[in-house]
C-alpha cells in the first residue's frame, strides 16, 4: 500500500511538521478519506465502556470511523463488536441506541443472528440452492478487547494487543479509574452532540490547557474561592507528557494525581454537605475516599485517536465527516456506590459538561471558529510549537513540557504522521 497523496502529489504525511500543521488537515475531504482507511481502520478505536453491557443478550450501538457497529455480549459472557451490516442486502439490522436482545433480526428479510453474530435463521431458505452456507455469512466480527472496562475494536485483524498499543498510557487509565473509589465504575448517562469541525480540532482540546482561563473563565468565576484557587494551574506545577503511540497525558492538579494518596488531606468546602450525609452510613476513612473520588482527577489521558479519559468523564469522538465532528461526554459513577456520591457527580458533571454547562458551550464555540478561521488562510499553518525547545525528558524518555504546552497536540500528530506514511 502506497502512502496517500494530495490531488498536487505531496504525501499527506509532509502536511505534519514538527512545530506546525497546515490548515488542509481541517479542510481537505481526500486527506479525511484516507484517515478513515489508514488510521480508523487500522488501530484500536474505543467503541464502549464494559458496564453499557453488563449482561448477557445487552448490546449497545457505536462506531469504528465511519463504520456503525453493534457491542454485545453473548449468553457467556462474551463480548464481541459486529458491523453492523446484514450480509444479505446491507442493512443495518439495529438501530437501537442500547437494549437486551436473544438475536439480531435484520427488519428487510428477516435474516437473524446471534449475539455472537453467527446467522440462526433465514426466511423461506428453501429459495437457495443446497450449497447455502450459513456459517460463511454471519455478521463481520472485529478484533475487540477490553482494558479497565474500556473496550476497543479493531478492524485490522493484524494489529498489535491493545495492552502494546496503551503502553504507558495503562498507569494513568489505572488511576483515573480510582474514581470507583473501591466500587466498580460504571457509566451515568452521557451528553451527545455534533459540531461543524474537523475531528482533530477536538483531539487537540483535550490536551491544551492553554485555553482553559480564557474560554473557560466563566466556569472558573462561578466557582467559591478554594475551587477557583484549584483550577488556576496555568504556571504552576503541571505538565503534559508524550505517552507514545499518539497517547499523551495533560496533569493540571497535581495533588490528584492519586486519589487515595494523603486521604488526611481537608476536604474542600464545597464537599463538605456530601461529606457529613455520607458521615451517617460510612466511616470517617471510607467518607474521604468516596469525597475524593467524586471531585474527579487532576488529568485528562488521551488516548489516539478518539477516547479521552478526561479529569471526571470519559470524552469520546466520532468523525462524521472532513467537517463535523460528534462528541459524547459520558458521566460515570460507582456501580453500587452511595446515591448522594453518584448524585453529586452528575451534578458536578452538568455544571461544566451539560448542555447548559460552562464546559461544553464555550468550547463548541471555540472549535466552529477554528474551523472558520482555516477557511481564511488556507496558506498559513496551524502552530504547535508552545513548549518546543522547553521540554524535558520524562522517565519513558519522551518528551515532558509544562501545563500549557502543546507536548501532546505534538505527539498525536506524529502518530498521524506515522500512521498516514506507513
Amino acid at each position: 500500500m502506497t502512502a496517500p497523496r494530495l490531488a498536487s502529489g505531496r504525501p499527506m504525511s509532509d502536511l505534519v511538521l514538527p512545530d506546525r500543521i497546515e490548515t488542509a488537515m481541517y479542510t481537505d475531504p481526500d486527506i479525511f478519506t484516507a484517515e478513515m482507511e489508514r488510521i480508523f481502520s487500522k488501530t484500536w478505536v474505543w467503541v464502549a465502556h464494559a458496564s453499557e453491557v453488563p449482561n448477557p443478550g445487552d448490546f449497545v450501538s457505536s462506531f469504528v470511523g465511519l463504520q456503525p457497529v453493534i457491542v454485545t455480549r453473548d449468553r457467556k459472557g462474551r463480548l464481541h463488536v459486529l458491523v453492523n451490516r446484514c450480509r444479505h442486502r446491507g442493512a443495518t439490522v439495529c438501530e437501537r441506541r442500547q437494549g437486551n436482545a436473544t438475536s439480531l433480526v435484520c427488519p428487510y428479510h428477516g435474516w437473524g443472528y446471534a449475539q455472537d453474530g453467527s446467522l440462526r435463521g433465514v426466511p423461506y431458505v428453501e429459495g437457495y440452492a443446497g450449497d447455502f452456507d450459513k456459517s460463511s455469512l454471519g455478521l463481520k466480527a472485529l478484533r475487540v478487547e477490553e482494558y479497565q472496562g474500556l473496550v476497543f475494536a479493531s478492524l485490522n485483524p493484524e494489529v498489535e494487543t491493545l495492552a502494546d498499543y496503551l503502553g504507558h498510557a495503562k498507569l494513568w487509565i489505572d488511576l483515573f479509574m480510582k474514581q470507583g473509589a473501591g466500587y466498580p465504575v460504571k457509566t451515568n448517562g452521557e451528553h451527545r452532540f455534533r459540531f461543524p469541525g474537523n475531528w482533530k480540532i477536538q483531539l487537540e482540546n483535550t490536551t491544551d490547557a492553554y485555553h482553559f482561563p480564557i474560554v473557560h473563565r466563566p466556569f472558573i468565576e462561578s466557582l467559591d474561592k478554594q475551587a477557583e484557587e484549584t483550577f488556576t494551574f496555568l504556571g504552576r506545577e503541571g505538565f503534559v507528557e508524550d505517552l507514545g503511540n499518539g497517547h499523551s497525558v495533560m496533569v493540571m492538579i497535581p495533588d490528584l494525581i492519586d486519589l487515595e494518596a494523603n486521604l488526611d488531606a481537608p476536604i474542600p468546602d464545597r464537599f463538605l454537605p456530601l461529606a457529613n450525609e455520607l458521615a451517617k452510613t460510612h466511616p470517617p476513612q471510607e467518607v474521604r475516599r468516596i469525597v475524593r473520588a467524586v471531585g474527579g482527577t487532576g488529568f485528562n489521558v488521551n488516548i489516539f485517536p478518539n477516547a479521552a479519559c478526561s479529569m471526571a468523564f470519559f470524552r469520546i469522538l466520532r468523525p462524521i465527516s472532513v467537517r463535523e465532528t460528534e462528541v459524547r461526554h459520558i458521566a460515570i459513577g460507582m456501580e453500587g456506590g452511595p446515591a448522594a456520591a453518584n448524585r453529586a457527580r452528575l451534578r458536578l458533571h452538568e455544571h461544566f459538561q451539560g448542555p447548559m454547562g460552562f464546559g461544553s458551550p464555550d468550547d463548541v464555540e471555540a472549535w466552529q471558529r477554528v474551523q472558520r478561521g482555516v477557511q481564511g488562510g488556507p496558506d498559513l499553518p496551524l502552530m504547535v510549537n508552545r513548549g518546543l525547545g522547553l521540554e524535558s525528558s520524562s522517565v519513558n524518555h519522551l518528551p515532558k513540557g509544562g501545563v500549557s504546552a502543546e507536548t501532546g497536540m505534538r505527539a498525536a500528530y506524529q502518530m498521524w504522521k506515522r500512521m498516514m506514511s506507513a
